[in-house]
This record gives C-alpha cells, structure tokens and sequence, in this order.
C-alpha cells in the first residue's frame, strides 16, 4: 500500500499543476489539453474493449465529455470547473484511504475493491474539500445555503462514484486490472478519471438547465 501511495502522490504532484494551468488559461490552451485527454482516453478504451460497437460508443461518449469539459469551463468559468473536478479527486482519494484502512464490506461483485468503508470515505473527503474550496474562493455570485451546497457535493461525489463503478464493469468484463499504464501508480488515463467523466457533462446538464 505505501509504494503504490507513494507512486500516487508523486504522479499527483507532477500531473495536478499542468493540468490547472491548461484550465486556468482556458481557451484555445485548454481545447489543446482536452485534445490530448480525447485521444488518450479513447485510445485506452478502444484498446481495452473488443466490440466494435461498444469502441464507437465509448469513443463517442468521450467525445461528448471532452465538449462538455470546454463549455463548462468557458461558460461557467475555471473556478467553478476547478470545484467539481477537486470533489472528484477528494472522493477518489477518501475511497482509497478508508477502504485501504476499514475494509470492512465489499460495495459490490463488479468492483471487488470497493468497500462501504471506502464510500463513506469517499463522502466525507469530498465535503471537507468542497467546504474548504467554498470558504476560500469565491465561486458563486449569489449566496448558496449551507445545506444546499452540501447537497451539491454529495451529488457530484456520488455520480463521481457510480462513474468508477461503470468503469470498473468494463475492465473486469475486459479482464484488465487497469486501462492502461500511462501513469505510474495509477494505470491509464482513463482510470484516473473515471468518475470525472461522468460527473463533468451531468454539472454541464445541471448547470446549463
């Protein structure tokens, strides 16, 4: 468990700043970035997945994730981005550290790591990093309630979650332990944003309805 932390946090800390100076700058800078995640992720799904039809949707989908990705970020602005993609990162992170540390039961058959121990974590991280986030940037013009916030996070960690889910149904259908091994300690691309993928274009939905 500490070698591959270890990797994690290294990888972490090269990947996390050049990937926020692509969303900070926006723009034709992040279309660029959102390039290179397009073809990353769709060449690890093709690659994983034998079905023709199942490649072409995935393929599509994340075709509608990365366009969903730019609008979000171009309408709604970075810091808002920044918001849903930190809560992401806090719910994958307290689902390692409390699953790896409780145990405890097994959530479900399709993803044999994931415990309930590791969801609640999931939850409870999220939340501390959102209301920390909501403290100390300003990413709302009006005043949002507390209760209603939290119910914001919980939203986005949750579909952050089921979104792990998902992809963890394909690689054991795949029979890979992970899509890729593009980032050490981590797997592929696609691993690491899992639940991203999918919490990104539901804010998008939300938020533009």
């Amino acid at each position: 468990m500490k070698k591959e932390f270890e990797k994690r946090i290294l990888s972490s800390i090269i990947l996390i700043p050049i990937a926020l100076f692509f969303i900070i700058k926006g723009s034709l800078f992040f279309l660029f970035f959102l390039g290179i995640f397009f073809y990353t992720t769709s060449y690890e799904w093709v690659k994983m997945n034998k079905e023709g039809t199942l490649k072409i949707i995935g393929i599509i989908y994340l075709f509608i994730v990365s366009y969903s990705a730019y609008y979000l970020r171009e309408n709604f602005g970075f810091k808002i981005f920044i918001f849903i993609i930190t809560i992401c990162i806090f719910t994958d992170i307290g689902g390692y550290i409390f699953g790896k540390l409780f145990k405890g039961p097994k959530l479900i058959k399709i993803s044999p790591n994931k415990t309930y121990a590791g969801m609640i974590g999931g939850f409870i991280l999220s939340m501390f990093a959102g209301s920390i986030y909501k403290e100390n940037i300003s990413i709302y013009s009006y005043q949002i309630e507390n209760p209603e916030f939290l119910l914001i996070i919980l939203l986005i960690s949750a579909i952050s979650q089921i979104g792990d889910l998902i992809i963890s149904y394909f690689k054991r259908s795949a029979k890979v332990k992970d899509t890729g091994k593009l980032l050490p300690g981590h797997g592929g691309l696609l691993d690491r944003v899992d639940g991203i993928i999918f919490a990104v274009p539901i804010s998008y939905l939300i938020l533009t309805l």
